[in-house]
């Protein structure tokens, strides 16, 4: 599980001069285990401490950012000897010792032979809150749910993530694998990517079960609001976060403040949109009115769709039965595609690509996504069928004439010259496609 991740920690821990490193992430997606896991497969000790309900190291804290004496103290609290030479000093939920962070400064300066790796979920809150953080004096990773290809390895399909690779450099395979990857795919649809709740479909493969788990992290997510929200936002906060399903169930995804209820107004849920966004809990992906690169210049923060954290939470919040999986392929048309979206969201957004939407000032000729990908700006369609039609996206080809056109389906690998048809499976090797599109377009000279 999040072999890609241990992959780059162990990176990060190869670098000369490297700097303690902190671990963002919305709660139980898994940064927990990660680190351990890190920490108990590279290095012979680990010196781990949730720092949440720890009264003795919050007063480590308090006094002069010493790191020796800092040190030393962890190592009383932990019955660890700290050795720098093989020892990780593990810091969980540090946003709760503010000093903490601000501690990270003086070891990269003063103490950089200390091998440090901090984590926490409400870190995005702590930071707008005013807490004195070391900027450039820390390296950073940020955490999400399971990737479908992550799901397959964890499943144990690795054979099939190998192919997902395979078939973006060799695309004449796709109908044969097509079939069984879809299948997989529905599944993970169900289940997400929280760590937790892949285990547990892992070990008996009980969907209810599954669905039971993610109840119980939904409810943690809900009791985190009254916990940490600032209690004057927690109403509204609560108020988007049961709107989302509907939101994203819409034909026009875009987020309506009136979907909350008719009276209410943007300014009435800033901060709650805020402390949502902080919590990695949900992202706005802002709309773009103009085909231009970069995009970030013409996008507009005010009106944008509103992602979940993972699909499989979507599901159990709009109570979606699980049984739907066996029903053909009606999973992928719920919610008039709202999965379907919220998929290739999560997947380009792991791939660290920055999603948009695209529609005119009218609202009309909407795109789902618009991309900055393999060298270029690429509309990005989301069927969630074997329905190719594409008539939106051939208006705005016609109007904008982009050089790579992309379409995700349930169906195959097909490239039409102006239009990419990626199968949905495959969408996390949308940058690698578009590339190589794009050298080719250049031999042509075109």
């Amino acid at each position: 599980m999040y072999r890609k991740k241990i992959n780059e920690l162990i990176k990060w821990k190869n670098t000369i001069g490297r700097k303690p490193l902190v671990l963002k992430g919305a709660r139980q997606v898994g940064k927990t285990w990660l680190m351990k896991e890190f920490g108990e497969s590279q290095y012979e000790q680990v010196a781990y401490i949730n720092m949440e309900n720890n009264r003795l190291i919050k007063k480590t804290f308090e006094y002069e950012l010493d790191p020796e004496r800092i040190v030393k103290e962890i190592s009383l609290q932990t019955g660890v000897k700290i050795d720098p030479d093989n020892t990780l000093i593990i810091l969980d939920e540090i946003q709760a010792v503010p000093r903490a962070l601000t501690s990270l400064k003086y070891f990269c300066e003063d103490a950089p032979q200390y091998d440090i790796i901090v984590g926490g979920s409400l870190l995005g809150i702590a930071l707008h809150e005013g807490t004195s953080f070391p900027v450039g004096k820390t390296d950073f990773i940020d955490l999400y749910p399971l990737t479908f290809g992550e799901f397959l390895v964890a499943t144990g399909n690795e054979q099939f993530d190998e192919a997902i690779s395979d078939l973006s450099a060799d695309k004449t395979l796709t109908n044969t694998f097509t079939p069984k990857l879809n299948a997989l795919l529905k599944d993970y649809y169900v289940t997400g990517g929280m760590p937790e709740v892949v285990n547990k479909y892992i070990e008996d493969g009980n969907l209810l079960e599954v669905r039971n788990v993610q109840t119980q992290i939904l409810e943690a997510y809900s009791d985190d609001f009254s916990k940490h929200a600032p209690r004057s936002a927690v109403p509204r906060i609560r108020e988007i976060w049961r709107t989302i399903p509907s939101q994203l169930a819409k034909e026009n995804k875009k987020f309506m403040y009136q979907g909350i209820k008719k009276s209410a107004r943007a300014g009435q849920y800033e901060e709650a949109l805020l402390w949502l966004s902080d919590t990695g809990l949900a992202t706005m992906v802002p709309r773009v009115n103009s085909y231009a690169n970069p995009l970030m210049p013409y996008s507009d923060a005010e009106i944008f769709k509103l992602f979940m954290v993972d699909v499989g939470l979507l599901g159990a919040m709009s109570g979606l039965e699980p049984r739907t999986i066996l029903d053909g392929d009606k999973i992928f048309t719920e919610f008039k595609g709202g999965l379907a979206e919220q998929f290739v969201f999560q997947e380009l957004k792991a791939a660290g690509i920055k999603p948009f939407y695209f529609s005119r000032n009218d609202s009309r000729g909407e795109i789902d996504f618009i991309v900055q990908t393999g060298g270029t700006v690429a509309p990005l369609e989301v069927k969630a069928s074997e329905n190719l039609q594409s008539k939106s996206l051939k208006e705005f080809a016609k109007t904008h004439n982009p050089l790579i056109s992309v379409r995700t389906s349930l169906s195959g690998y097909r490239d039409d010259g102006w239009l990419i048809n990626i199968p949905l499976y495959m969408i996390s090797e949308v940058d690698s496609i578009c590339q190589n599109k794009m050298q080719t377009l250049r031999k042509r000279g075109e």
